[in-house]
């Protein structure tokens, strides 16, 4: 997921429920890859060992910080797609930026057994910690800290807890294309559509939002500014209350 620019906060109007301390960032450490995966064309998730047991929510992001030979830094923020299970890995899913500072060194000559410096967990409030149903919505990359939601859910053994819904362009495009299919996810294709696919190619519509169970759902919305903010007024449109919707935008600085 592309470096994290803003997140819309809020508090829930009709609970008033005052939620536990999340995990604090850490200090920056090496962290040794592990692995390296391929998710698409433009998109690698890569397995990163840190040195104690990684304490962090879904939702939450870690920062990579990549140190040029004369000293130049350049800092990105990306979230984890991995869910907490008491190891001290996780994996950061990044996707390739043309013009980028970090992802281009990622995905060109970063490979299993490198080290790069790391620092997190980041963020308090686009957290969920897999006791409560939830509504997520992601557009493109946004789907990634939405996959470690459903990964826990999974890991639980509730995923009727999540409902997902992601928007792609195309079936090439989908990440997790193998793991995050289930009767818990809806995915909209806005280019091009796998065959037999009842819906035809388009935007997300009121119609893809309102037909999903939505009530009583805290609801998180992930993806570039003009998604999140299309998305927040179908799901305001379709009933959601729009001081509950918990969304965090990114921009492509890569």
């Amino acid at each position: 997921m592309a470096i994290t620019i803003g997140v819309t906060l809020g508090w829930n109007s009709a609970t008033k429920v005052i939620e536990a301390p999340v995990p604090p960032p850490g200090p920056w450490e090496h962290a040794t890859v592990v692995s390296v995966k391929r998710e698409t064309m433009n998109a690698k998730t890569f397995r990163i060992a840190l040195s104690s047991p990684a304490i962090f929510l879904s939702g939450q992001h870690y920062l990579v910080r990549l140190t040029a030979p004369d000293g130049y830094t350049a800092t990105r923020s990306y979230s984890v797609a991995s869910a907490p299970d008491g190891t001290n890995e996780i994996e950061l899913t990044v996707e390739r930026l043309e013009k980028g500072e970090v992802s281009p060194f990622l995905h060109d000559v970063i490979e299993s057994g490198d080290t790069f410096e790391v620092r997190g967990p980041i963020g308090g409030w686009f957290v969920w910690r897999g006791d409560s149903p939830v509504f997520l919505v992601g557009g493109g990359s946004g789907v990634v800290p939405l996959m470690s939601m459903l990964r826990l859910a999974r890991q639980k053994g509730c995923p009727e807890l999540v409902r997902i819904l992601a928007s792609v362009r195309s079936p090439r495009d989908l990440l997790y294309a193998n793991e995050i299919m289930g009767p818990e996810t809806t995915i909209v294709y806005t280019r091009a559509v796998p065959d037999g696919s009842a819906r035809t190619a388009g935007r997300l519509t009121v119609d893809d939002v309102a037909e999903k169970d939505i009530q009583g759902r805290s609801i998180y919305v992930c993806g570039s500014s003009n998604f999140a903010n299309a998305a927040t007024s179908l799901l305001e449109e379709a009933g959601a209350i729009g001081a509950t919707i918990r969304v965090e935008r990114f921009g492509l600085s890569g």
